[in-house]
Parts: C-alpha cells; structure tokens; sequence
C-alpha cells in the first residue's frame, strides 16, 4: 500500500505520500503520451469539425496506458509502470483534445469571413494559446487544486484519478470501475452507434407552445451529475430550465407573428416564430446570446471572487522564487513544487511575441502599433477566461465547459475596442478572430490542465513534472491539429462549373489570379458563404469551389457562429439586447446568493446536457442521504468509482463511434450514397424497426435503469456493514 502520509501544506493524504519518491516522468510515459495525444488531437479535429462537439480523453488515454504498460510488463520487455507514470502519460497525452478544440471552434470561421487558412497561422496561434493556458495555471494551481478541496469537484479529474488508482488496488475497486467502464462502453454503443434507442428523448408540450423538455441519456453525463453533486447539477439544470421553459415560450408567446428567415431544404424561407416548430431554432438566434452574456457576466463575477486568493498565490510564488525562509519547509515537499515563476512569464511573454510575428508577417502587415495591442488583449484575455475556464471545470467538468461561450465574449469586447479606434476594415475581422482563437486555446488548454492537476493532486504527483509534461504533448500536438484542419479540408472540398448565365455573388471580392488545368482564373470568395470562385480569363464556365470545412460533411457550427459574432459587431449587426439580458439573468441569481456560473452555463448549453447531470445529483443526493453522509460525500465510494467507470466507458465508446464516421464503407445500393463504417453498424433501425427507435419511452427506460444501477451500486457499502 501506498505511503499516504498527509502534506505539510494542505493536510490532503494522496495516494502516493509527498516524502515518497518513485518513478514519473520518464522517457517511456511521456512518449507514450506523446503518440496517443497525436492520435487523439486528430480525432478530436474531425468530431468537432462534424459535430462541433468534443470529449474529454484523460480516461481513456490512461486506460489504454495501463493495458500497455501491463502487457510490456507480462512480455518481461519493461517494468511496471507506476501510478505517476500513468499518471504523466495522461497529462500529456490530453494535450492536443485541448488544442484541437481551440483550432477548431475558431480558425476555420476564416473560410466563413472570406480568407484562406495556412499551416503557418494554425501552427503558431495553437503555440501561442497552448504555452498561455499552461503558464497562467501554474500561479493559479493552489487556489484551484488545493485551497478549493472539497468545494470544487473536478468530475474528470477525480473520475481520471480513481480510475488509475483502481489499476493498482484491484479487487473490489477495480471491479466497480470496470463493471462501470463496460456498462457505460455497451451502452453508448447500443444508443451512439447500433441505434437501438434515441439519444435524446424529448417532450414538447402542445398548450405550453415554445417548451421542450429533453435529456441527452448518456452515461458520461450521468456519471459527470454523480461526481459534481446535486448543488451544481441543479443551478446548472436550473439555467437550462430558464431557457427552454421560461425565455423560448416568452419568445413564441410575444413574438408570434415576427418574421424570421430559416433554411429549409437547402434554401432559405420567409416564416413567422409562431410557425416554427423546431424551438433549437430560437434558442440558436436568440437564448445562444443571452447565454453568452451570462457566461460573460458570471465569469467576471467568479474572477473579482478570486482576485484576492490569486494575488496571494502570486504572492506566495514570488516568496519561493526570494528564496523567503517562510517557504522553506514548502519547497522541500515534492507535491508542491511547480515550474518556476521565471519560467511562467518566459512562456507568457513569447506567447505574446509569436502572435504578434503572426499578426506583423501574416495577417495584418504594416501595422506594428495596432498589432502590439492586439497582442497585449490576448495576455489580458487569456488570463481572465483561463481563471474562469479552470474553475469550470472544477464545478462542471470538461465537457460541460462552455469555451465557445467565452471565445464569444472575447471576439465581442475586441471588436467593440476596434470599433472604438476606428478598426473596421476587413482585416481586422481576420485580426479579432487571430485574438479569439488564441484566446480560446487558451481557456481549453487551462480547463484541461486543471482538471490533470486535479488528478495529479489526489495521486501524489510532482506539479512541476505534470505542467512540464503538459507542455511538451502541446507543443507536439500543434503538428498534427493543423496538419488534419487542413487534410480534412481539402479531402471534403468540391469544384463544380457554374451554368453560363451565372452571375457573382453581390458580396463576393476580388483577391488574385491563378492557374487551373492550364488557364488562367481570377478567384473571387464569397465571405458570406466561404466559397471561391474562378473566373478564366478567356471565356468559360465559371468555377465554384466550396471548401470542405463548413460543408455539410463538416459544417463547422461553433466556426460559423464565430464568424457570426466577428461580422455582427463589426457590421454594427450584434443583438446587444439579448446580451444585456444574460446580464441581467446572471445578476439575479448572485443577489439571490446562488453562484451565477454554473447557472449561466446551463443558460448557455442546450438542455438536453444539463438533465443527465441533475439525474446523476439527484442519486448523488439519494445515496449520501442513505448514507448519512455530508454533501461532499466520499470520493473513494463505490458509487463515485461506478460512476467514473461510465464516464471513462462513455468516452471510450465515443471516441470509437467518432472514427467509425469518418472509414468509408461502400455505397448503398439503392441510393448510391456514400457509406462510413458508422452507418454500417446502426443496425437498430432495420432489426427492430424506425418506432421502435424512435420511442422516448424506451430511451427513458432504459436510462432509468442506468439511473437505477448507479444507485444500488452507490448504497452498495451500507448494506455490506
């Protein structure tokens, strides 16, 4: 058994003792990261891309390290792995999932703004953002990790931790993660990828017009609610309720008779609110603002909460670095040692340097002072939304994590202070989203990081080795996140010649010459739509080239939103209204005492995520009462190691279905669509019929009986004393 002898500083007993010393960061477990946060950055590039969604890999990149590592060890070609080895493995590996989610939310809205997208600008912006995210968390990590213990959960994090933890116990622990891994592993992939039952039941009640009730019914959210507890699930649970019960009727209600443009079957139709039927519609023109709004707000509010224990971190890292004798004991402890504070605004300061060589070389030439300042927003940016990114998490988890939402909030204040200097040329739409995405990085990669504190906190890992791991599974990661941006691309891209009488687009500009097939073009691009056209000069058929990003293969939906936010503010287009009232919202719910960010998180999400994360409170509520235990519960229980095994088992399943839809697999012989190996093995629908999976009842009951076996296994230790 492990040393567990409590630390000096935070009176916490980790896994591994702060006067014990084994292996941990080592040649063979950052290379493995390595290599699996290539491979993840890649896949988390086209999921994103498809579906403008993400999943948190610390779990399954330490699942699949174990099972390595075990099998080397029983070859008799290595040793076994520790648990700080797994541990390192993780934390670099998780790297590039932060990275890609950065790149893609936000670079590829270039295509939607009218530029092109280049290795060298994704290179240098996921450089940038990734060394910001991992510097500003090193003065940030004891306020976070270890002085908010037992107040902020970190669901992945402690999810993560017990996981590789139950590697090392064996017996009944391992067994209840395992049971919860492939429980959660089958599930998703009866519901993700068979298609037995739906995903995500909903409810539209027709004498309440504009409400939906709705719950995405997977295991990784359930086990998510589980760890977080009821408080946070139900603020969370209560924004999404505001927005989908209370602001989308209000919107139906009042606004029935308001025209609005929706796309219909590829063309756009004039309608009225009251005749729409699908309310993620208004949530998408509307409530999207109003939530971002109150992100924007709960975020400065939890900052100016945290000031005050920030600066005494900052403190406390300046009395290390004088070598002050108050320290001393502090800096002997291995558990409390991070990378020196030097070396912190080293990193900040060439973050800094290299985007504005982006902006001076790249994007914006010419313009040394305007791009100085640009440079200084990201520091001052990326500081404050890697604060609220990092305490997120803590509270909801990585995949609740809103960082469109904050990415929002920065391209909105950037644009105004362009505005205000008169910055309004079409390069400076290209400059704000440089700003934003580095920004976003940013506050993935801080979130991230976080959360692998975490686990490295309650395993007894070395700060300083965990934040230098991180660093390098960045700074690897860059390659290949750009790398597949651009395959992907040009592997979906379609050119197609336009019928004689075709006539450019209105909004279409002029950018250079080229040569295709011999002749030569002038290519025109569309920043409305992000197509190209060619011109031959010589007579013919105009060409018109869609990119595959942004394309119904890849539709890109959190880049296009992007670009969205950059024209409308730069345009003077911005719905500010709906921005004050997420304000406002946010406001409300700290004078009622109840902390606004989880809130404005379940503002901002669609509701069907945050109701997986109330039923997992609730039985969280259900089984400490049975119990009697307090509200912190315990974090070794058989009920938290359940449920971290379906978190880790949901992810796994995931990120397996995700490069299922990305294989070929034939064409269907009737149609002559093109098949993924995804659509081959949704055989639910032609084994028991489209009713049957179609059926909200049969989804409810099924989950409710993952709800109900997350319970019994809960309660489990108190009918065993």
């Amino acid at each position: 058994m492990p040393d567990q002898k409590k630390s000096q500083s935070t009176g916490w007993e980790p896994f591994i003792g702060p006067d014990q010393r084994i292996r941990e960061f080592t040649v063979k477990s950052v290379l493995l990261g390595v290599i699996l946060g290539l491979v993840f950055s890649a896949v988390t590039v086209y999921l994103g891309l498809r579906a403008g969604l993400t999943i948190a890999v610390n779990i399954p990149i330490s699942i699949i390290a174990m099972a390595w590592f075990g099998a080397l060890s029983r070859a008799g070609w290595a040793s076994r792995a520790t648990v700080l080895e797994i541990n390192t493995v993780q934390t670099t590996g998780a790297a590039g999932e932060s990275i890609a989610a950065g790149v893609i939310f936000t670079l590829p809205a270039l295509f939607f703004l009218g530029y092109t997208l280049d290795f060298t600008r994704v290179f240098i912006v996921a450089l940038a953002g990734g060394m910001l995210g991992v510097c500003y968390l090193v003065p940030l990590r004891r306020y976070l990790i270890e002085r908010e213990h037992g107040i902020l959960p970190y669901p992945e994090g402690v999810a993560c931790a017990e996981v590789i933890k139950s590697g090392v116990r064996g017996g009944a622990q391992a067994a209840r993660v395992l049971w919860g891994g492939v429980t959660g592993f089958i599930y998703k992939m009866a519901m993700g990828g068979m298609q037995i039952w739906k995903e995500v039941p909903q409810y539209k009640p027709k004498w309440y017009p504009g409400a939906t009730l709705n719950a995405e019914v997977s295991p990784e959210l359930l086990g998510v609610g589980y760890i977080i507890g009821p408080r946070t699930a139900a603020v969370m649970a209560a924004g999404g309720f505001v927005s989908w019960m209370l602001i989308n009727p209000m919107i139906r209600f009042f606004g029935a008779g308001m025209p609005i443009t929706i796309e219909s079957g590829g063309r756009l139709v004039e309608t009225t609110i009251g005749q729409i039927d699908d309310y993620r519609i208004l949530w998408s023109r509307y409530i999207r603002y109003i939530g971002a709004g109150a992100v924007v707000a709960g975020g400065l509010i939890n900052l100016a909460r945290a000031l005050p224990t920030i600066f005494h971190s900052f403190r406390d890292s300046l009395r290390e670095l004088g070598g002050s004798s108050k320290s001393s004991s502090r800096k002997k402890e291995r558990t409390g040692e991070d990378i020196p504070l030097p070396a912190v605004f080293a990193g900040i300061a060439a973050a800094v340097v290299l985007t504005w060589f982006l902006l001076m070389a790249v994007i914006n030439p010419g313009h040394a002072f305007g791009n100085l300042i640009s440079a200084l927003l990201i520091a001052v940016f990326g500081f404050f939304f890697a604060t609220v990114s990092s305490r997120l998490v803590g509270e909801i988890g990585v995949s609740s994590n809103p960082t469109s939402g904050m990415t929002i909030a920065t391209l909105m204040a950037t644009c105004l202070l362009f505005l205000a200097a008169g910055w309004t040329g079409g390069v400076y739409a290209a400059v704000a989203l440089s700003i934003g995405a580095v920004v976003c990085i940013c506050a993935s990669n801080a979130g991230n990081v976080a959360q692998a504190l975490k686990t490295g906190f309650l395993l007894g890992c070395t700060p300083r080795k965990q934040e230098y791991g991180y660093m390098i599974g960045a700074m690897t990661s860059v390659l290949v996140v750009g790398l597949t941006v651009l395959a992907v691309n040009k592997a979906y891209r379609t050119t197609v010649p336009m019928a004689g009488d075709f006539i450019l687009p209105g909004t279409a500009r002029m950018e250079k010459q080229v040569v295709l097939e011999g002749r030569i073009h002038q290519s025109y691009t569309d920043p409305e739509s992000g197509d190209q056209f060619f011109v031959p000069q010589d007579g013919g058929p105009v060409l018109r080239e869609q990119p595959g990003v942004g394309s119904e293969k890849l539709p890109a939906p959190q880049a296009r939103l992007m670009a969205t936010v950059i024209d409308g503010v730069l345009e003077k287009k911005l719905p500010w209204a709906l921005i004050l009232m997420g304000v406002a919202l946010t406001v409300t719910v700290e004078l009622c005492k109840v902390r606004g960010l989880p809130f404005a998180v379940g503002v901002y999400l669609p509701m069907a995520t945050s109701m997986p994360i109330l039923a997992g409170g609730l039985i969280r509520h259900f089984v400490d009462r049975r119990k009697g235990l307090k509200a912190a519960g315990d974090e070794s229980g058989p009920g938290m190691l359940y449920a971290s095994g379906l978190i880790a088992g949901g992810a796994i399943a995931g990120l397996l279905l995700a490069a299922a839809a990305g294989i070929g697999a034939g064409r269907d012989a009737a149609t002559g669509r093109a098949l993924t190996l995804a659509d081959k093995i949704s055989i639910g629908r032609s084994w028991f019929g489209g009713d049957l999976f179609s059926s909200d009842i049969l989804s409810i009951l099924v989950f409710a009986g993952l709800c109900f076996s997350l319970g019994i296994i809960g309660i489990h230790r108190e009918r065993s004393s």
